[in-house]
């Protein structure tokens, strides 16, 4: 017989914590979950890289102004923190915003090394944005949004296309 039946250190165990239906609250979401800064996108795309300036000094023609800024970077940033745990519609509204005024932004020209820069996850992180972009479509975001997908899928092949309309989780 036990000395103790009163210990009730047992007790300190919280077993809730591993119940895969426990409550979470939208409110308590890690900041990662956050989706893009929009505020840092903005910045990088308005900001006009050194060499533009410099032409623009030697030469005359003020539609050398009209290039975009550190679109590269600004790429980046936009698929850096994607909010895929999130339940929060308007967290992943906005990010998605965030990334299709990025994809917007973008060159004909330039759409292809920016898909050769991304790995095979960011490659199919950019589809699942597309194909978000695809089911509210903006003004001509559709003729961009084909582009990127055409260049998207010669990255990351069929198995992209399969991995994102299969994911459980999205953007």
């Amino acid at each position: 017989m036990a000395k103790n039946t009163l210990w009730s250190r047992f007790r300190g165990v919280d077993i809730d914590q591993y119940d895969e239906n426990r409550f979470v609250d939208e409110n308590e979401e890690a900041a990662e979950q956050q989706g893009p800064d929009g505020a840092e996108v903005d910045a990088l795309i308005r900001q006009y890289p050194s060499h533009v300036i410099r032409s623009f000094l030697h030469s005359t023609f003020l539609n050398r102004l009209q290039c975009t800024g550190d679109m590269m970077t600004a790429f980046h940033v936009a698929l850096k923190n994607p909010p895929i745990n999130s339940k929060n519609p308007a967290v992943k509204e906005r990010a998605q915003a965030v990334v299709l005024r990025v994809l917007t932004s973008f060159k004909s020209s330039d759409i292809e090394p920016a898909v050769k820069s991304l790995d095979k996850n960011g490659v199919d992180l950019l589809m699942k944005y597309i194909y978000r972009g695809f089911e509210k479509p903006s003004d001509n975001s559709s003729a961009i949004l084909l582009q990127w997908h055409e260049k998207a899928f010669a990255a990351g092949g069929l198995g992209s296309i399969v991995r994102v309309l299969t994911a459980r989780k999205s953007v």
